[in-house]
């Protein structure tokens, strides 16, 4: 069954074609929108791109994806059995970690409280009328967070940087935010005052109390629409902690493998990965840019963590696959690779891990 309007609508927000005015003049822009800096072994000067990785699809690649491929049907709301009330702080040598939804995390160490890609709005989307829809509520009621210490950002997509959440916690918190670099001009339009800390791959921020986060290379990409494709960086995250290393991808491709053997070698005994495995089909569109379950248990096995969560699924839908399908195909990967399912599980909105 071929997608509704509204489903092209969804999809092209989702993947950075449109913008808030609408479809513009399609293609990367020769003048950076956020950015200006040196070149670098990821940067020529005007883009970002990915070392020996692709790049990705061009428009005609997307309306390929609307007119050819059967979108399978989600549930309009779906309810997590799970509800976190955190705690104020979490002491000592331990870690929780509270699963928000979608690649939203509360992160408690240290005394610290953070953030990665937190995203509280209805719709992953430049319109507030059309765009994917939230089937899950998110697993923390945004009143009932702590104080927010710090928060992380992996990159530009709709789905992952939500201004109206960053607004919401600015005003409430002034926490400190980190985030690849050219996103804080993004951040900076839309949430007047905000203030950032830009990081490139490879940079170390400090926080507090034992706690530090790495930037890390990612294999993806960046646009918020039509004419601002790869110019913001994007990221992965290892974050320090007293309980051991956490390593957070927002979203990945697999490519080669190269990023997560860097990881594994840079940061070696990570006590937990929270690797995406969701939002992967068709293969021929999704390959380069969002990891399947096979590519994330394959990419829990480079970067070497003892245990992994499976986010990025179950959601906002934008995709081809059925709701169902990453935990299922997860759980098939970790069988016929002969891992203990425990070691990597696909987690709802509202559980709470502590190491």
């Amino acid at each position: 069954m071929r997608p509704t309007r509204r489903r092209l609508i969804k999809m092209l927000s989702a993947t950075g074609v449109l913008s808030a005015g609408g479809l513009a003049a399609l293609g990367t822009g020769r003048t950076n929108s956020y950015y200006q800096g040196a070149a670098s072994d990821h940067f020529d000067g005007t883009l970002f791109f990915n070392p020996g990785g692709k790049q990705p699809a061009g428009v005609h690649r997307v309306l390929q994806l609307y007119f050819m491929e059967k979108w399978e049907k989600w549930p309009a709301r779906f309810e997590s059995p799970f509800i976190d009330k955190p705690p104020r702080e979490v002491t000592g040598p331990c870690a929780r970690i509270s699963f928000i939804g979608h690649a939203s995390w509360l992160i408690q160490a240290g005394g610290l409280n953070l953030l990665v890609d937190p995203h509280w709005s209805e719709r992953a989307s430049p319109f507030s009328r059309w765009g994917p829809t939230r089937c899950c509520a998110p697993g923390v009621h945004f009143d009932d967070l702590p104080p927010i210490h710090a928060v992380l950002v992996t990159h530009n997509h709709y789905d992952h940087l939500d201004l109206p959440t960053l607004e919401r916690l600015w005003v409430r918190d002034r926490p400190r935010i980190i985030t690849p670099l050219g996103n804080d001009t993004i951040m900076q339009q839309g949430v007047p005052g905000l203030a950032a800390t830009t990081v490139d791959w490879g940079d170390r921020i400090e926080l507090w109390n034992g706690v530090a986060v790495h930037a890390e290379p990612t294999q993806h990409w960046s646009a918020r629409g039509a004419r601002d494709r790869r110019h913001a960086l994007w990221a992965s995250f290892v974050i320090e902690t007293p309980a051991g290393r956490i390593y957070a991808v927002g979203d990945s491709g697999f490519g080669d493998g190269r990023t997560f053997r860097h990881v594994g070698a840079r940061h070696p005994g990570i006590r937990l990965a929270l690797l995406p495995i969701g939002a992967y089909e068709p293969r021929w569109f999704m390959k380069h840019q969002h990891m399947n379950p096979d590519d994330a248990v394959q990419a829990f096995r480079l970067c070497g963590a003892e245990e992994a969560l499976g986010h990025h699924w179950g959601t906002f839908q934008l995709t081809t696959e059925a709701r169902d399908a990453p935990p299922q195909a997860l759980a098939d990967a970790m069988r016929e690779q002969g891992i203990a399912a425990e070691r990597f599980r696909a987690v709802q909105p509202g559980e709470v891990v502590e190491i």
